[in-house]
């Protein structure tokens, strides 16, 4: 999305442990974009220190991650709920107090047995490039739409395994 509206990344990790990208895609909207820089499964930490420096609360956070438990292609926006199986969505649950934290999952399939870091810390292959540039650009146009349009619509348009 900060590349979409050509927008830079500020390092912002003294303030809120993360970079920080604002964009302006429709009229007076303002998204701000944040890019932890903790580890995955401490990830908690910096949405909460971003929410309390905005001044918003966890509903008005949309938290993207990749997801095993999805096939790839897959998009699955959620207004609250458990965490599932990914670390990094249980720190902000616990670190925030609340399960209703709305979260896009972005499905990138299923690691083999044992692999699972690797998997997700590895490069995508040439030949799923296209692909993965593909979902990339429904994950940003499905937190936009979350953003303008709200979570009901959003939900609508983009909770499909592909497109």
């Amino acid at each position: 999305m900060a590349s979409r509206y050509g927008a830079g990344w500020y390092d912002r990790r003294a303030a809120v442990e993360s970079v920080v990208a604002r964009v302006t895609p429709e009229g007076e909207l303002t998204v701000v974009l944040g890019k932890p820089h903790t580890y995955m499964n401490r990830s908690g930490t910096a949405v909460r220190a971003m929410l309390e420096r905005l001044g918003i609360e966890s509903a008005g956070c949309l938290v993207v991650y990749d997801d095993m438990d999805l096939p790839f292609g897959a998009l699955r926006l959620r207004e609250r709920g458990s965490p599932g199986t990914h670390n990094g969505m249980r720190s902000v649950i616990a670190t925030l107090g609340t399960d209703a934290v709305p979260r896009l999952r972005i499905g990138i399939s299923q690691a083999s047995p044992g692999e699972a870091t690797s998997h997700v810390l590895s490069e995508f292959a040439p030949d799923e490039r296209q692909a993965v540039e593909a979902l990339v650009e429904r994950a940003a146009d499905a937190a936009l739409a979350w953003a303008i349009n709200g979570a009901a619509v959003a939900m609508n348009r983009y909770n499909s395994t592909r497109t």
